[in-house]
This record gives C-alpha cells, structure tokens and sequence, in this order.
C-alpha cells in the first residue's frame, strides 16, 4: 500500500493536492499517509475523516465528503492498491485537455502474489477483461463507461451529473460516472499510461467471491454485453465440440486453432497492450483460467447477493442494498 501512496507523490507535475479519506480514526493507512506526510512535506497531502454514511456504497461516501474539502476544479480519483508511473498524472492531465473529453480511464495490469489464485486473477485481468474493455470501445464507438483505476474529470462535469451523491448507492460507481458523462455528450477516453493493481494472496473462495461479484456486477450494469460472454469461452466449447464428435480428426484440430488463437490473443493484449511480464509467465494457466470463466458466468447470470467490504448487499438495478 505505501508502494502505491508513494507513486502518487513523486509525480512530475506542478501543483496538485492529495486527498486520502478514512472512514474511521483507527484505519491502518492513517500511520502510511502520516509517513508520506513527514517524507513529502512539500506536498500537499491531507488524511480526511470521512464518517458519515451517506449511501450504500462506502467508498463514493467518503469521494462525497472529499469533493467537498478538494481545492481544485479537476479531479482524479483512484483505489488505494493502484501503483503509477512517474509521469501519470503529467499524462492523463494532458489527454484530459482535449477536445470534447469529459473523462479519461486508464487499462491496468494485475500485481499477483505467489498464490495460484492470485494468479489466475492476474491472467484474467490481462488476457479476458482488457480485451473486453478494448473490444467494448470498438463496437460502441467509444467508451461509455470508466474504470475504478483511474478517474479523471472535471469538478463541474460531476456537479452537473448530480455529484457523487447520484451514484452513492450503485455498486459499479466507476461505470456510472463514466457513463453519464458520455451521456452528457463528452468522450471518455482510455489514457495511453497503463496502471498496476495489488491483487491479494487469494484462497480459492475468496477469489470465487470476487469473481462472483465482478459477473454480477457487469451482468447488471451491462446485461447484453454479459450474455453475449458465453460465446466468448473458446475452449471450453472447442472441448464440448470434441467431446461430442467423439475425438474426431476435424474435432481436434477446431480444439487447436482455439487453443492457438486463445493464446496469440492473450498474448497480443499482455505484450502489446499492457507489457505485463508476470502475464506473460503464467500464460499456461490459461486453459485452467478459462475453463473456471464459464463456471463464474453461470453464477454470475442467477442470484442478486454479492460479499463486499465484508458486508452482504442485495443488488437491484445496480444499487447496492444491505441484508442485515
């Protein structure tokens, strides 16, 4: 976490403020950012006490209360896991200035530990939900939506959209802020600087409950892109093909050119998209990863109940209700 903090304070750009808020007095970051405080003391870095439970969605409560102590007419608002490169914030600033764009997003790259689990959501990351991002930007014309790794736009952009306040109970908050900028006709648009994301050392439940939560979230924030998912799971259905033709010769070579183009694939987005090196090393976890996907799909596709924050919520048109 203090790799990530630190990334945000180094940045080659002339004047900015960070903001970090807590919910409690007692969080752990407090000791990180009072470090970053004495390490940095030419920057303007504040901890702000974030208490009030506005919505369901604890995170846009406390961006509810830091918009309000915010000095600048721009923001940028990432996760507390997000590490970026020196010249990120110098980067996205300037793309933020072009015509017409309202919001600019950033493609990430996961930093997996040791644990196979922690892997395979690495290779997920890289290999199955940046293609699809990409793949998204190509059929609709655009982006239409954000990702939580990085937020920028503009403070009157948001007080015309109804502030954080309008989205404080959707659970896909970065989707929704990007989509209705795009909808007050402004562009969102992916930044050519590539973050990294911490991802922790899962067990095989917790990565199961992320994945899980992630499906319904995208099911119910975009339910046609969801169903069209299942076509998207090359192997598994090469598979069931070969099975079916009982290991017939023109089964077999469907399987390989599936398995070929998978792989060329995957590894034309973690080369050339996002120069992910610990992708790359786990590319032969790829058929394990994809033949879990169809399980989480089909999860993903029944139930309204997702685990977030350790709390149990029920989801309803993309709002986050709690189960007591």
């Amino acid at each position: 976490m203090y790799e990530s903090f630190r990334s945000h304070c180094v940045q080659d750009y002339p004047a900015y403020e960070i903001l970090f808020g807590v919910s409690e007095p007692n969080d752990p970051a407090t000791e990180l950012i009072e470090r970053l405080q004495r390490e940095f003391p030419q920057r303007s870095i504040r901890l702000v006490l974030c208490e009030k439970n506005l919505g369901a969605n604890g995170k846009v409560s406390s961006l509810v209360q830091l918009a309000a102590e915010a000095k600048h007419a721009v923001f940028l608002v990432n996760d507390s896991d997000i590490r970026v490169a020196l010249d990120y914030l110098r980067t996205v600033m300037r793309e933020l200035q072009a015509p017409d764009v309202g919001l600019v997003t950033c493609l990430y790259r996961g930093v997996a530990t040791k644990a196979l689990a922690s892997r395979l959501e690495s290779l997920g990351i890289s290999t199955d939900f940046v293609p699809g991002v990409l793949v998204a930007k190509e059929i609709e014309g655009g982006l239409h939506f954000g990702l939580g790794s990085t937020l920028a736009f503009r403070r009157a952009d948001l007080d015309a959209i109804g502030g954080f306040e309008s989205i404080v109970d959707y659970l896909a908050d970065d989707y929704e802020l990007g989509k209705r900028i795009a909808e007050r006709g402004f562009k969102v648009v992916l930044s050519s600087s590539v973050v990294e994301t911490f991802l922790p050392a899962y067990s095989f439940s917790g990565f199961f409950a992320h994945q899980l939560r992630w499906a319904r979230t995208i099911r119910v924030s975009r339910p046609g892109g969801y169903a069209g998912l299942l076509l998207t799971y090359t192997l598994p259905w090469a598979t069931l093909c070969l099975l079916i033709a009982r290991g017939a010769l023109w089964a077999w070579t469907l399987l390989a050119t599936a398995l070929l183009l998978r792989m060329t694939t995957a590894w034309a987005s973690a080369v050339s998209v996002l120069n992910d090196r610990e992708a790359i090393r786990s590319l032969w976890l790829l058929p394990l990863r994809d033949f879990i996907a169809p399980i989480i799909w089909i999860a993903g596709m029944f139930g309204r109940n997702i685990m977030w924050r350790g709390q149990m919520f029920e989801l309803n048109n993309g709002k986050l209700k709690r189960i007591e």
